[in-house]
């Protein structure tokens, strides 16, 4: 594993993306969940909607790093908006 870099933020960031899946692992054991339809045209379930928002904030950092040159902490920052948003109402 010395090809790879592990920096604080990567660490951060991959710790942070396995605490979100053991939680709702356990959030789902607990109480599961039922189908539900938002502002999303289909409907969802937490977890589907919990990999949408991870799949959306990956091309929101692609995005921030790729066209603009705005901090990397600004598109994890949006993206924790977005996955709260798409928790709540998607």
């Amino acid at each position: 594993m010395s090809w790879m870099v592990w920096t604080l933020p990567t660490a951060i960031f991959f710790s942070s993306i396995a605490a979100m899946l053991a939680g709702m692992t356990v959030w789902e054991l607990r109480s599961p969940s039922i189908e539900r339809k938002g502002f999303l045209p289909i409907s969802t379930t937490r977890g589907d909607r919990l990999f949408i928002s991870l799949l959306s904030a990956a091309f929101i950092h692609l995005g921030v790093v790729g066209f603009t040159a705005f901090p990397i902490l600004l598109a994890s920052a949006i993206s924790v908006i977005w996955l709260f948003i798409m928790m709540r109402w998607g």
